[in-house]
C-alpha cells in the first residue's frame, strides 16, 4: 500500500509548486513588458520617419511643376493630413513666411491613435519629428538622439 501512495503522490503537482511556476512567470512578465513597449515605440516611429520622407519627396515633385512648395499634406497623398495609419498628424509650414524660400513639415502623434491601433501620445522620448526643405531631420525632444 505504501507503494501505491507514492506512485499517486510522485504522478502529480503540489498546489506550492504550481504558485511558485506561476510567480516566475509573473516575474518575468513584469520584466518584459517595458522592454516590449520600448520596441513597440521604436516601431511605431518609422511611421512618422517614413510619411517625412514620402511627403519631402512630392514636395519636390510639386516644386517642379509649380516652382513653390505646398502647404497642403493631401496636395501631397495624405488624406486628411495623416500618416499612412493614421498615428501621425502631418503639418507643413513655411520657412521664413514664404514657401518659396522652403517648408518644415511635422509629424505629431495623433489624440486617440490611428487605424491600426497605436497611439504614441505617451511617446515622451520622440514626440515630435520634422524635415525640412533643405533635409534637415530633427526630433523633439529627442534627448539621447535617437529618434531619427
Amino acid at each position: 500500500m505504501s507503494i501505491s501512495r507514492r506512485s499517486r503522490r510522485a504522478a502529480g503537482i503540489t498546489l506550492l509548486e504550481l504558485m511558485i511556476v506561476v510567480v516566475v512567470v509573473a516575474i518575468l512578465g513584469v520584466l518584459a513588458l517595458p522592454s516590449y513597449r520600448k520596441y513597440t515605440m521604436r516601431a511605431h516611429r518609422t511611421e512618422a520617419k517614413s510619411a517625412l520622407l514620402r511627403l519631402q519627396t512630392q514636395q519636390e515633385r510639386w516644386y517642379l511643376q509649380h516652382n513653390t512648395y505646398t502647404d497642403d499634406p493631401e496636395a501631397l497623398g495624405f488624406p486628411d493630413g495623416l500618416s499612412e495609419n493614421g498615428v501621425y498628424v502631418i503639418s507643413i509650414e513655411p520657412l521664413d513666411g514664404d514657401l518659396g524660400a522652403g517648408y518644415k513639415a511635422i509629424a505629431r502623434p495623433r489624440p486617440g491613435g490611428g487605424t491600426n491601433g497605436a497611439s504614441m501620445v505617451d511617446d515622451e522620448e520622440c514626440a515630435e519629428f520634422s524635415v525640412t526643405s533643405e533635409g534637415l531631420r530633427q526630433a523633439a525632444p529627442d534627448p539621447h538622439g535617437r529618434c531619427w
